[in-house]
């Protein structure tokens, strides 16, 4: 899978890693998220997120993919580096195989309001689509950036929980959480 982010100007390409590959960025990967971090994002990390940390963590996400459990895909600049990243989730329990959770929506700063975060989701329906999911779920920061885009894009806003996680300074967020259905649920027998 690849394509192009849509956004004014952006030229960013955005496809998806296997395991070996994911294994290979995982510099390139740590870089990225360190950078968000950096930046205040609310993804799982406090401040300060040393290499090691963040390296344990790619490493993870790469046995993951290998293991089928997710799926991982990447903005690209023109020359290659990854500036964005975003994660489907396949890992639930047997009675749920038509949901995926989206997770780790990491745009770098330098990157950001080119269209790229917008592209990675979009690219992250269609693989869920394509891998036969019909429901996708996911949780942000309340107020961000994130979570207009997510409302934008046709997510059905959930609500939000109070004092939900740490930011990367300690301070307590809320997050809220929201869901999108790609095609409508088939009939049950009844």
């Amino acid at each position: 899978m690849s394509a192009s982010a849509n956004g004014a100007g952006s030229a960013a390409r955005i496809r998806e890693l296997g395991a070996s590959e994911a294994r290979e960025r995982i510099a390139a990967l740590s870089a990225t998220l360190i950078d968000c971090v950096e930046g205040g994002a609310g993804v799982s990390f406090m401040a300060p997120l040393t290499r090691d940390r963040a390296d344990a963590f790619w490493g993870e996400v790469a046995a993951g993919v290998a293991a089928g459990e997710r799926r991982l895909l990447v903005a690209e600049d023109p020359a290659g580096d990854i500036v964005g990243t975003v994660q489907l989730v396949f890992a639930w329990p047997e009675n749920a195989p038509h949901r995926a959770e989206l997770v780790k929506m990491l745009v770098r700063r330098s990157a950001r309001r080119q269209g790229i975060a917008r592209g990675l989701l979009v690219a992250a329906e269609d693989a869920a689509r394509a891998a036969g999911k019909t429901l996708l779920v996911l949780d942000t920061v309340t107020g961000s950036d994130a979570e207009r885009l997510y409302a934008a894009l046709g997510w059905t806003r959930l609500g939000a929980i109070p004092d939900y996680a740490l930011m990367p300074d300690g301070r307590l967020c809320d997050t809220t959480v929201f869901y999108k259905r790609l095609t409508e649920p088939a009939a049950t027998p009844g």
